[in-house]
C-alpha cells in the first residue's frame, strides 16, 4: 500500500508541476504580480499532496522586503516555507544546475551564491539587497547545508550584510528569523530514529531519499515566525548571534511538544 500511495503521489505531483512551470514562465516573461504569489499557490498543492501538515505560529512580516534567516533541514523547507508564505530562497549555485530541480528554483527567482568563489559574496550580497527593497521576502539558510533536523548549526554571518539595505522609511530591512521542526509522522510523534527519513543531509541522493520520505508516510511540521530583528539594533555578527539562539530554541521547544 505505502508503494502504491507513493506511485500516485509522484504520478500527480509530476503532472501538476508540468502544468504549472509554463504558467510560472508566462508570469515572469511578462512581470506580473502573481508570479511571486503563483508558487506559493502550487507548493501549498505539493505540501496537501505530500502528506505535509504544517503548524505555523507567529505571523511573518508583509507588506516589505525581508529576510527569512531559518535552520535547514531537507529539501522538504523548500516546500515548506514556499507553502507558507510567498518567498524566494537564496540557494547554492549549484542547484541552478540540477535537473528539472534548478529549472523549478529558477522559475522561483532564487538568488544562488557560488560558494566556491568568495570573491562573488559581494555582487551576491547586492542582489539579495536588491530584492529586499524591492519588497520580496527572501528565505536564507545561513547554516550553509542542511542536516539532521535534531539541531541546529552555528549561522554563518556573510550574507547578512544584505540587511543593511535601507528601505524607504529609513530602516534597515526587517531580519526574521524562522525555526522548523519535523515533529510528526502518521500522526505520531517523531523520534530522533525516524528523522532521517526526512532529513536530507550528508551524501543522500536526492530523487532515491524523496522516494523513501513518501514511503514513510505523512509529515508532521511545526513552523515558528519569531519576533524580527534589525541591524538598527545590533551589527552583522551579533545579528547572526542572536538569530540563532532564537532559531535553536524555538526548534527545541517545537521538538519537546511545546510549541
Amino acid at each position: 500500500m505505502p508503494r502504491l500511495r507513493a506511485t500516485v503521489i509522484t504520478a500527480v505531483f509530476f503532472l501538476i508541476t508540468l502544468i504549472g512551470m509554463p504558467v510560472q514562465w508566462l508570469l515572469l516573461k511578462l512581470r506580473l504580480k502573481a508570479a511571486r504569489s503563483f508558487p506559493n499557490f502550487y507548493h501549498r498543492t505539493v505540501a496537501a499532496l505530500f502528506g505535509i501538515h504544517i503548524k505555523v505560529t507567529g505571523k511573518p512580516v508583509t507588506g516589505e522586503g525581508v529576510l527569512l534567516i531559518a535552520n535547514h533541514t531537507s529539501w522538504a523547507d523548500i516546500i515548506i516555507f514556499s507553502a507558507v508564505a510567498p518567498i524566494s530562497f537564496v540557494s547554492k549555485a549549484e542547484v541552478a544546475m540540477w535537473p528539472f530541480f534548478g529549472t523549478l528554483a529558477r522559475l522561483q527567482r532564487t538568488v544562488f551564491v557560488d560558494r566556491n568563489r568568495r570573491s562573488t559574496t559581494g555582487e551576491t550580497r547586492d542582489a539579495i539587497r536588491d530584492r529586499l527593497i524591492a519588497g520580496d521576502a527572501l528565505v536564507l539558510f545561513p547554516e550553509g547545508t542542511s542536516h539532521t533536523g535534531n539541531g541546529v548549526l552555528p549561522f554563518k554571518s556573510a550574507l547578512l550584510g544584505a540587511a543593511e539595505a535601507v528601505l524607504a522609511n529609513g530602516c534597515h530591512v526587517k531580519v526574521q528569523p524562522v525555526s522548523t521542526a519535523f515533529t510528526g509522522v502518521h500522526g505520531l510523534p517523531m523520534g530522533r530514529e525516524n528523522r532521517p527519513f526526512f532529513a536530507w543531509y550528508g551524501d543522500m541522493e536526492m530523487v532515491p531519499h524523496l522516494w523513501e520520505a513518501l514511503l514513510a508516510g505523512p509529515l508532521d511540521v511545526v513552523v515558528q515566525f519569531h519576533e524580527p530583528l534589525s541591524l538598527d539594533m545590533m551589527d552583522r555578527k551579533e545579528l547572526a548571534r542572536r538569530a540563532e539562539n532564537v532559531v535553536r530554541t524555538g526548534q527545541a521547544q517545537a521538538l519537546a511538544g511545546r510549541a
